[in-house]
């Protein structure tokens, strides 16, 4: 929110004298957060003067109308002389008041003003336009005073035109609706700096009359639970918004229309209660207020045709609906330039109906954006008053003696706080009646007295031992005040954040990272280490992922939950599987020009409890019971932490230095042998074995199995799930479940030996189907303890072989702890290990 100081001192009697530092550490204080401070008379330098045009002369033969002024600047120039300025606007004449800045003076954007020769005549300076000093974006033409300006030629334009002013830029928490207004910013920096403050929201204003201003049913009065409305006839439709509202306008960002549509939106800024006005001719029939019918349409005032909701609330007529309730108006009732009667409406709207619906149209108006924080109950008619005053003083008109007000605005409930609660929250000392005057300061009224004993001590917002508790009922403005801890946040913020103590709590010995997450660290170093980089995606999945990644029906990861507020109508569920997210951003990546990836995640899924109900209703008021949360616990998702990759184009680049290489179903496979590795899980408890498994392809997938159990999948994906997501071709993936995997066993120190290896290959010929972790299974089984190591380092297969077979080589390491082996030592331990081998398998030595 954008605001002037100037406009701010209207409620509020700042000191002459407050440096803007301090009126930011008072906001900063209160909680508000500042974006900037700009002093409006440093963004234009140099002599920025007044001047009355003397007489202007037209410049013929050039492509564009062109004009020779002079213009009487005072001394200003150093001389008393008239400047001689080329200027190309044509909406001011001889006599006219205008804005000059003459040469060596500078413009917003640093756009630097001298003097120089230009279409044949001399030019020293420039006649302003409102876009080139920075107070709006017209330039159609120069600024022309009023001829009433006290201003002579030769003073200061800067007070004249609003360059003397200061403009914050604050960033309002959602919980702070009240704060965007002068209003409510008002309000809270004469708490900060303690100086008086006029409240425009306690103005006079008539009350309803029995006669309405205009016929309306209100159908709905949940979403609607106030309407108020006036009429202005006679209004003069040329009348033009006056220079200072338009420019108190243009610093809060807000594009002036026509007058009476500033006036609302002046309103607005000014007490926080959004408006609209309709042009009461264009209106056929009484008004309606009631939910929308789903499908109907509406096209707003951005020229939108919109398919409406059944939450959303619409205003309409007899022609259908004519404005998206507290959002933004429609087309065909809206103030054009013949407006003559308007139709002033204030009303109360339900913040969570403004906020789903803002949200579903993509459509987030100042008005929206207020309404969903929360908008003071009690301000219609006086908003009313102070907009019918305001339109019927700058264009006539005369205002309706009949004023409509359908109240069913509900009161606001009181809240109980033990006095001392702040204190015992906070570990500040407040006492009773500091606590009871900054409440009080907020604009509660609050009533003292004492309770009964509370069953639990702990107990929120009931006090113990019989101590003193505050009855406080918020004001009208403040609707996020509803529960004790808001009360206590309040006497923290107004008391000061500053006197909080900063302790930071003790750390118990002998505790640190748990095993899992020592493990979820090293699976996610060792996948970094060899390449891979991590992302977090968004844990949302769209009904049709499922189907896309080609999920048999009876898959557990089909069933899904789906969420009751979800971010987004296309992705309402939470994902089962990694690799549904995973996919998308490696596409989202492709589409960058990225050709080779590979990506990996450490994150959770959510698979749903058969039969779990809902989860009981719990408020704030006091600790939930054990068996609320175990019945709470009962009904929340199972949600395993899973690791997966995803790798596509060329794991090894290609260059000067010769080929690259595609990454590939074995690279995924390594890559899940590297996440086992690297959870200390031994490598004689993995297995590897051929499976067929969505969304993998069935003859190029791969279990991995620790003790027998498969613990996930991993291999090249399904030709037929790569051309429905658009992925490319041998795009290969990996999905564990880390949860799955049984804690490392204890490792015991490794013993070194320091005498010579014996290295054997062997390669054994056998059936193909034999999986080649079975293989070296048996080698390891039939070498006996003299054995170090075994790695396959080569896969043959050739019509010699024989149809249906092939050779897998192995490199073998002995190597005895206390002895050099010999060569018989070392050659009888590689025939025992063979001899398993042909044994189990029927293999045989290649070449033998």
């Amino acid at each position: 929110m954008r605001v002037s100081v100037s406009w701010l001192r209207e409620y509020v009697d700042l000191p002459a004298d407050l440096p803007t530092g301090d009126l930011e550490q008072a906001l900063v204080d209160l909680g508000i957060e500042v974006d900037s401070i700009v002093d409006l008379r440093a963004t234009v330098t140099g002599a920025l003067v007044v001047g009355e045009v003397l007489d202007v002369e037209e410049l013929t033969g050039f492509k564009k109308p062109i004009r020779f002024c002079r213009v009487d600047v005072g001394a200003a120039n150093g001389t008393g002389e008239p400047q001689e300025i080329v200027c190309g606007a044509r909406n001011f004449a001889q006599g006219d008041k205008v804005v000059v800045i003459l040469p060596g003076g500078v413009l917003p954007g640093g756009f630097a003003i001298g003097a120089r020769k230009t279409y044949g005549r001399n030019s020293a300076g420039m006649i302003c336009s409102a876009k080139e000093l920075g107070l709006g974006d017209d330039h159609s033409g120069i600024i022309v005073l009023p001829g009433d300006t006290p201003a002579k030629p030769g003073d200061d334009a800067r007070p004249v035109v609003g360059l003397d002013d200061v403009v914050l830029e604050l960033e309002i928490t959602p919980d702070r609706g009240y704060a965007l207004s002068l209003r409510g910013l008002a309000r809270e920096l004469a708490h900060a700096l303690g100086v008086p403050f006029r409240d425009p929201g306690l103005a006079p204003a008539p009350g309803g009359t029995a006669e309405a201003a205009y016929p309306v049913e209100v159908r709905d009065p949940v979403g609607c639970d106030r309407f108020a409305a006036r009429m202005v006839r006679g209004v003069d439709p040329t009348a033009e918004t006056p220079g200072w509202m338009r420019q108190r306008l243009t610093v809060a960002g807000i594009r002036s229309i026509s007058l009476p549509v500033d006036i609302t939106n002046y309103v607005m800024l000014e007490l926080g209660q959004p408006m609209h006005a309709f042009d009461a001719a264009r209106i056929s029939g009484p008004l309606v207020v009631r939910r929308a019918e789903a499908g109907e349409k509406l096209t707003t005032l951005d020229g939108v045709a919109r398919t409406l909701a059944a939450e959303d609330m619409v205003i309409c007529d007899d022609t259908g609906p004519i404005s998206l309730a507290a959002v933004m108006g429609g087309e065909t009732s809206e103030v054009v330039a013949g407006t003559t009667d308007v139709l002033f409406e204030a009303a109360h709207w339900d913040p969570v109906m403004v906020g789903r619906t803002a949200r579903r149209h993509k459509l987030f108006s100042e008005a929206a954006k207020r309404w969903e924080r929360g908008v003071d109950p009690a301000l219609p008619l006086v908003a009313l008053e102070r907009a019918v005053r305001l339109l019927t003083a700058h264009a006539g008109g005369a205002a309706g003696a009949e004023i409509l007000d359908i109240d069913h605005v509900r009161p606001m409930l009181p809240v109980t706080l033990p006095v001392d609660l702040p204190a015992r929250r906070v570990g500040v000392a407040y006492p009773a009646e500091r606590v009871v005057a900054l409440l009080e300061q907020v604009g509660c009224t609050v009533t003292r007295g004492t309770d009964r004993l509370a069953e639990d001590p702990g107990e929120v917002g009931v006090a113990a031992g019989g101590a003193e508790v505050l009855s406080v009922t918020p004001p009208t403005w403040r609707p996020d005040l509803t529960d004790p801890a808001d009360l206590v946040e309040e006497v923290v913020r107004l008391d000061g954040y500053d006197r909080v103590p900063s302790v930071l709590p003790t750390a118990p010995p002998g505790r640190g990272l748990t095993w899992q997450q020592r493990r979820r660290r090293a699976v996610a170093r060792s996948l970094a280490e060899r390449g891979l980089v991590e992302v977090v995606a968004h844990p949302f999945t769209s009904p049709e992922l499922a189907d896309q990644l080609g999920l048999p029906a009876d898959d557990p990861r089909r069933p899904a939950v789906r969420l009751a507020n979800p971010l987004s109508e296309e992705e309402p569920l939470l994902r089962t599987t990694l690799l549904g997210p995973l996919l998308g951003i490696l596409k989202r990546n492709l589409g960058r020009g990225h050709r080779d990836l590979a990506l990996y995640e450490v994150g959770t899924v959510f698979h749903p409890r058969p039969d779990a109900g809902r989860p009981p209703a719990m408020g704030v008021d006091r600790r939930p019971t054990d068996a609320e949360f175990a019945a709470a616990d009962a009904v929340v998702p199972h949600q395993p932490r899973h690791v997966a990759a995803v790798l596509t184009g060329d794991l090894d680049p290609a260059g000067w230095w010769g080929a690259g290489r595609a990454a590939g179903w074995a690279d995924a496979i390594e890559a899940g042998r590297a996440v086992l590795a690297a959870a200390d899980i031994p490598t004689d408890r993995v297995e590897v074995r051929a499976a067929e498994h969505a969304p993998w392809h069935p003859g190029r997938c791969a279990a991995l199995l620790v003790d027998g159990t498969v613990v996930g999948y991993a291999g090249e994906l399904h030709p037929a799930v790569l051309a429905t997501l658009e992925l490319p071709k041998r795009t290969s993936a990996m999905e564990l479940d880390l949860d799955a995997l049984p804690p490392a066993p204890l490792a015991s120190a490794p013993s070194v030996s320091t005498f010579p290896p014996a290295l054997i290959d062997v390669a054994l010929v056998l059936d193909a189907s034999v999986p080649a972790a079975e293989v070296r299974k048996a080698l390891v089984e039939g070498a006996g303890e003299l054995l170090e190591s075994v790695r396959l380092f080569d896969v043959y297969a050739s019509e010699q072989l024989g149809a249906g077979r092939r050779s897998l080589a192995y490199k073998l390491t002995f190597r005895a702890p206390d002895r050099t082996l010999t060569v018989e030592e070392a050659v009888a331990a590689r025939d025992a290990a063979v001899a398993v081998a042909a044994e189990r398998f029927g293999a045989t030595l290649r070449g033998a």
